[in-house]
Formats: structure tokens, C-alpha cells, sequence
């Protein structure tokens, strides 16, 4: 068989790869590869919480599963209701942000949270039409019976009051000349709705076609979901924060993310710490969440921030966010994976509304943790704290040497795989 570095590869090797079982593929792929071993194969094959026959029917050519870190953060008080809320992420630092933000809110309420409906849309393309505006017209005149054609998919959702409830029309200029777009707007409840959506639109697409006499292309919902926004909000005392000056300094910092994109996307990319790790905690589609936020924050044209944070007439600070977030607690990979149904019990949401609600809370405080420390201490204190210690790791600590061989590290500003391994060498001596 020929290795994948030969020059001669032959790309037939991998017909019906997709019909072998885990092990198989890997077998080939190490017969393929040198560098696989054994026991790389062993560790794939251990997939924890999901089972092999689960994954194959997940995803395709599945050889295995990779784990994030999963914690806790605590301190919410959402609305009145206390969460503990898994976050499933890598990064260290991210849940102790949060943590230590939220609780600075307790004294003042905890935060606010609010929903719209949960309403996605899903887009209909139509081309080749000689007079546009026509086209846009007849579809607005014949809304009912598009609707009524749509809904003959999801009729789970529609017995639940959910379900296509309105369209709107748009003819945008492009490149390649004017195209009308129809929009479905659908009520998904409880359901992300990435599936039921799209259907819909592949139904009514025939009856549109015949309408406008145009040619329908993508038939397809928008991750932009901009009617499923989420918001939530919190005061911080400045007391809590160590004065109105640490307040002036997260409000001007603030200020430069809004007004500069350079700033924004690092500054949202905070957020999404916060977000996405609740997302994936839940087995909800973490790319549609981030690209519905990152496109939320240019939707007036310029790349801005999510959160909006200023001083009050009390010298408290007050911070807010907003963004589409469009999950659900039905379904899917969150239906299908176990740890997805317990995290979903320790958060005890009743409604895809209420978890976009804590998602949205769990951003703010993170941008909050985030934003004060780049305002008073700077970020690399903390965080090289919590990489220090995966470095000690890495380098195959355990139990109390982790914390001895980080704090050294840090008390030698020296940071670093090789210096994490003498300094374990020399414990191992004494």
C-alpha cells in the first residue's frame, strides 16, 4: 500500500472508506502512516461518555471522539433564579472570569435577561426574472398559500404553535445582476430549527418558481438569526470594582472596542469565551452562534461591540448585551449526546429561550471579568496563573506538584515546557 507521503499517492486507496467500521479506517490509516501507533489507536478508540455506534451515526468516516475540559460556573443569578451553568471549553482562565464576574453582580441583583421570539430564517433565491418588483409583489399577494405549503413539513412544530408565520420579500443588486429573496420567518420554539427551517423552504421553492416564472437556486436558512435575539444585563457597584476611577477606565475601554474593529473582535472574542462555552457544553452548533454573532456586530455596517458598557448617575457601572442566538433543547446532537442532557439538567432551563438567556449572561460576565482586568491589573496575571499550571501538566505533574512547579514557574517569570520538567525532575529527587 502506498504511504501518504509518497509522490505516487493514489487517492483510490480511500474507496469506501466511508463503509469501513472506526477501527477499520484507522487500521488503514495507520497502514498509511507510520507515525500512527498502537497506542494512538487504543486512545482513540476510548471514547468516553459517547459510544462508537453513537459517533458513526453522527458524523461521517468517525474514528473517534475529542474531549474539552467541562466545569461549573456559579454565582448566577439570572431573573431571580439562581443557575450553575456547564461550560465546556479549553482556554484556562474563562470559567474563574466568569465566576468572579457574576459574583461581583450579586450585591446589585445579579442580571437581567430577556428573549424574542424564537423566530429563524430561512432564504429562498429567485433568478432570471424579467421584472423583479412583479415577482416581489405576486409572492406578498400569494403569502398565505406559501405559508400554508411550507407547513406541511414540521408538523410536530406547527401542533405545538410553532411553524412558518410570515415571509418577507427583498430584490437585492448583486454582481451577477437582481434577485428577488423571500424570506421565511418560523417560529422554532424549543428547537434550534437548522433542519425544519430548510425544509420548509425546499418545499415552497417549486411554488414560488411557478409564481414569479424566475429560477429558485439556494434554498436555506440564515445563521444571521437576528429575530432570536437575546439580551441581558447587570449593575456593578463601584465599590465592588475598587472605585469610580476602575469604572472611568472599563467605560473608556469599552468606548475602544466600540469604536474600533481591530479592538471589537478581540474584545468579542471574549464574549464568545463566555458563549460558546455554554453552547458546546449543551451540544448546540457552536460556528452558527459565533457567525450570528460576528455578523450581528457589523449589521449597521461597521464591526462593533456586542456589550455596551457606561457609568451611571450613581458612579456604578452598568453593562449590556445583545446578539442573535438561535439553540435549542430538542434534538439533534443535543438530543444524542449524553453529556449534553446532563448539562442541560444542571442548568435546569425549561425552554430554548431560557438557555439562550443564561448564553447571554454567561458572555456579559465574561466580557465584564475580561474588561476590568485589561482595565486595572492587565490580563496575563490571571491567566498565566491557570496556563502555568497546564504546562505543569503537560510535563506530567501531579496532584501537589502541579500547584509547587506553576507557582515557581510564575516566580521565575519563566513560564516554559522544559523548565516545568526540570523543576518535576528535581521534586522527583528530593
Amino acid at each position: 500500500m502506498t504511504r501518504l507521503d509518497s509522490p505516487n499517492f493514489d487517492f483510490k486507496t480511500f474507496s469506501g472508506f466511508y463503509k469501513l467500521t472506526s477501527l477499520e479506517r484507522l487500521k488503514k490509516i495507520q497502514a498509511l502512516n507510520s507515525e500512527i501507533t498502537d497506542a494512538d489507536i487504543e486512545t482513540l478508540m476510548k471514547t468516553g461518555s459517547l459510544k462508537l455506534e453513537t459517533i458513526n451515526g453522527m458524523i461521517e468516516n468517525a474514528v473517534g471522539a475529542i474531549s474539552v475540559p467541562l466545569g461549573l460556573g456559579v454565582n448566577f443569578l439570572i431573573n431571580n433564579k439562581v443557575y450553575v451553568v456547564p461550560m465546556a471549553v479549553e482556554e484556562p482562565s474563562v470559567i474563574a472570569a466568569a465566576c468572579n464576574a457574576a459574583k461581583l453582580t450579586l450585591d446589585t441583583g445579579g442580571f437581567t435577561a430577556t428573549t424574542t421570539d424564537q423566530i429563524m430564517i430561512s432564504q429562498i433565491q429567485v433568478l432570471d426574472l424579467s421584472d423583479p418588483q412583479k415577482a416581489k409583489h405576486l409572492v406578498e399577494e400569494n403569502k398565505k398559500q406559501i405559508l400554508e405549503i411550507a407547513n406541511r413539513t414540521g408538523k410536530t412544530l406547527n401542533k405545538l404553535g410553532g411553524g412558518a408565520k410570515n415571509l418577507r420579500t427583498r430584490v437585492i443588486s448583486t454582481r451577477v445582476g437582481k434577485m428577488l429573496i423571500v424570506e421565511l420567518l418560523v417560529d422554532c420554539l424549543d428547537a434550534m430549527g437548522a433542519n425544519v427551517v430548510s425544509a420548509m423552504a425546499e418545499l415552497a421553492a417549486p411554488y414560488i418558481e411557478e409564481l414569479t416564472r424566475g429560477r429558485v437556486l439556494l434554498r436555506i436558512l440564515s445563521n444571521l438569526s437576528d429575530l432570536r435575539l437575546a439580551r441581558a444585563s447587570c449593575v456593578v457597584s463601584k465599590e465592588k470594582l475598587g472605585g469610580e476611577k476602575v469604572v472611568d477606565n472599563i467605560v473608556a475601554a469599552a468606548a475602544f472596542a466600540e469604536a474600533d474593529p481591530y479592538r471589537a473582535a478581540t474584545h468579542n472574542k471574549g464574549i464568545m469565551n463566555g458563549v460558546s462555552s455554554v453552547i458546546l457544553a449543551t451540544a448546540n452548533d457552536t460556528r452558527a452562534i459565533e457567525a450570528g454573532a460576528h455578523a450581528y456586530a457589523a449589521k449597521d455596517g461597521s464591526y462593533t461591540s456586542l456589550t455596551k458598557w457606561v457609568k451611571n448617575e450613581n458612579g456604578d457601572l452598568e453593562g449590556s448585551i445583545e446578539l442573535p442566538l438561535a439553540v435549542g433543547i430538542i434534538g439533534g446532537a443535543t438530543k444524542t449526546n449524553p453529556v449534553a442532557q446532563i448539562a442541560l439538567k444542571i442548568l435546569r432551563v425549561k425552554s430554548a429561550a431560557e438557555l439562550a438567556q443564561v448564553a447571554a449572561v454567561v458572555g456579559l460576565a465574561q466580557n465584564l471579568g475580561a474588561i476590568r482586568a485589561l482595565a486595572t491589573t492587565g490580563i496575563i496575571k490571571g491567566h498565566m496563573k491557570l496556563h502555568a499550571k497546564n504546562i505543569a501538566i503537560s510535563a506530567g505533574a501531579i496532584g501537589e506538584a502541579i500547584e509547587l512547579i506553576a507557582q515557581k514557574m510564575i516566580d521565575e517569570n519563566n513560564v516554559r515546557f522544559s523548565r516545568a520538567k526540570e523543576l518535576l525532575a528535581s521534586l522527583k529527587k528530593h
